[in-house]
């Protein structure tokens, strides 16, 4: 039959939809055999090698292949969500947010515990929740299926696409409802879907056991549920703070007369159907010229992005309005949904405009991997969307793990549950003119000024304010080290690897810089004992690793 249609003289489209319409049901519904699933496996694999073989950047090709050797391997042994699972292992393994195992599309069914799961500073909380399990909404999770929470996130973590951990929290703790994935991570000892949680309410212990259903798109916007008539939510509703006010609009704006502040949103990186993004923010702009105005506070927390390309009128907006483009003036809110195209937007407005940045760390990579294309695996249909795309915003020696805030805030489910907002609060309340933006800048400037003393009392004073509680000073006076050491400036290498040693003594990176910089200064006893001082803290990681291969070096 399949034989006399593709010889067929009929076009080659009718024919593909016969096929699909009055065939792919029968196949999709038979379960694919061990050979077929390793067909699939191999397509991907050979497909990354030849057509994205950039994306090898944070796993090498080589530990890549031992993983598909490894799954291979097991194949025969495999449920087929179980082998769905380790294909998303294998795509997540690459490390951007953007390229992730089509798992959703329903080629193979999964299932999800109609739950809505927050993660707060306090712990994680059912933020929202189908009506036939209300009484567990706000409740604490503390265990499924008697496995702690902490040790649930660990072992569900390498399947989920991060960046970062922001990523994880906004969009990876959604794989702890998927009774499928669960399972194949050794989460459940079977295939289940009745789940039973342990929960923490109200100072009482208590287990619940949840049904799963057929996963579908619950009633949800930016990550929070929409209550309704079957859905409910843990907050008091009967009012709401300005980041959840309004949701239905991407683009919304509130002027604080108290405050003299204005307070804009902009949930997506896309057009509000009451407004495009130019016409939105000419008018914010022109309010902010034509009326008391102290302060612009932009919330982009919940901004997952859209098309980068309507970024220029935000970023040109503040530049030309003179008024609020200054330290403290402009503040901006970031969070662990700001992603994609927001990440574009974060990026200018950091390098091009005198923002502060309030909230947590965003959850993509400062320069990273976007823009996906879908390849289809030949037998099961599922689709691994690969990303093509290096948006490169910042310099190769500024790119990180995230955005971080200047002024560091985060939330409680009680602040949650009450509509409290700290991130801004802490907007509102900061007046700092003098505040530091970019600390390393800054400790740079001391040093080249010739305020040498005053490098690392500033440093340690920047180290234990709370505010920056993000900044990575132990990775930033690295590549400043490395930096001068490979320039050969061996004296201010020396002062700067010394003083993080001094900072951060049980960090084995910072004893292989000073490793580093006595080898140069032929200084080799002392730099065994540096690489040895490594060794003895990371023996079995990359620093223990690198320690040693010096050790045989010198």
């Amino acid at each position: 039959m399949f034989r006399s249609l593709m010889t067929s003289d009929k076009p080659v489209y009718i024919v593909l939809t016969f096929v699909f319409l009055v065939l792919g049901p029968c196949l999709l519904a038979q379960e694919l055999t061990a050979e077929q699933w390793q067909e699939d496996l191999d397509y991907l694999q050979k497909t990354i090698h030849n057509e994205y073989p950039f994306l090898f950047k944070k796993i090498s090709a080589s530990d890549f292949d031992g993983e598909v050797g490894d799954l291979r391997a097991s194949i025969p042994e495999l449920e087929d969500h179980e082998v769905m699972v380790g294909l998303a292992r294998l795509v997540a393994s690459f490390e951007y947010g953007h390229t992730v195992l089509g798992y959703w599309e329903e080629k193979i069914p999964i299932h999800e515990l109609p739950i809505v799961l927050y993660q707060y500073d306090d712990g994680i909380y059912i933020q929202g929740v189908h009506r036939d399990y209300a009484e567990v909404a706000g409740a604490r999770l503390l265990e499924i299926e008697g496995m702690p929470v902490e040790r649930v996130l660990e072992l569900i973590r390498p399947v989920i696409p991060a960046e970062n951990e922001m990523f994880v929290k906004a969009y990876g703790i959604h794989y702890l409802t998927f009774p499928e994935f669960l399972h194949a991570q050794k989460i459940l000892s079977e295939n289940k879907l009745d789940i039973t949680l342990t929960l923490e309410k109200d100072g009482e212990i208590r287990r619940k056991t949840i049904s799963a259903v057929p996963a579908e798109r619950f009633p949800r916007r930016y990550g929070m549920v929409v209550p309704g008539e079957d859905w409910v939510e843990s907050r008091d509703t009967a009012v709401s703070p300005l980041y959840l006010k309004e949701l239905g609009r991407i683009s919304y704006y509130e002027y604080l007369p108290e405050e003299k502040a204005l307070y804009v949103r902009q949930s997506q990186i896309m057009d509000d159907e009451q407004a495009d993004i130019p016409t939105f923010f000419k008018e914010v702009f022109e309010f902010i010229e034509q009326n008391d105005v102290d302060k612009l506070i932009l919330d982009l927390r919940l901004n997952g992005g859209g098309n980068n390309y309507k970024n220029k009128p935000i970023v040109t907006g503040v530049i030309r309005t003179q008024k609020i483009n200054k330290t403290g003036k402009f503040m901006v809110i970031i969070g662990r949904r700001t992603f994609s195209a927001c990440q574009n937007l974060v990026n200018e407005l950091s390098s091009y405009t005198n923002a502060v940045f309030v909230g947590e760390p965003t959850s993509e990579n400062i320069n990273f991997y976007g823009d996906n294309r879908p390849v289809a695996l030949p037998n099961s249909g599922l689709n691994a969307y690969l990303s093509y795309a290096w948006w490169q915003d910042k310099p190769q020696w500024e790119n990180g793990p995230w955005l971080p805030p200047h002024l560091a805030t985060g939330m409680t489910f009680e602040q949650y549950r009450t509509n409290q907002d700290p991130a801004l609060e802490a907007a509102l309340a900061f007046s700092d003119s003098t505040f530091i933006l970019n600390p390393m800048d800054h400790l740079t400037e001391l040093f080249t000024s010739g305020k040498v003393d005053q490098v690392k009392p500033t440093a340690a004073r920047m180290i234990s304010d709370p505010n920056y509680a993000f900044y990575n000073f132990e990775q930033a006076f690295d590549k400043t080290a490395y930096n001068l050491l490979k320039g050969n400036r061996l004296e201010e290498a020396f002062f700067v690897f010394s003083m993080n040693a001094d900072f951060f003594p049980e960090q084995a990176g910072v004893w292989n810089g000073m490793g580093a910089v006595y080898a140069k200064q032929g200084e080799l006893q002392k730099a065994r004992e540096a690489y040895q001082k490594a060794l003895e803290i990371d023996p079995a990681g990359e620093e223990g690793e690198e320690a040693r291969r010096r050790l045989q070096e010198l």
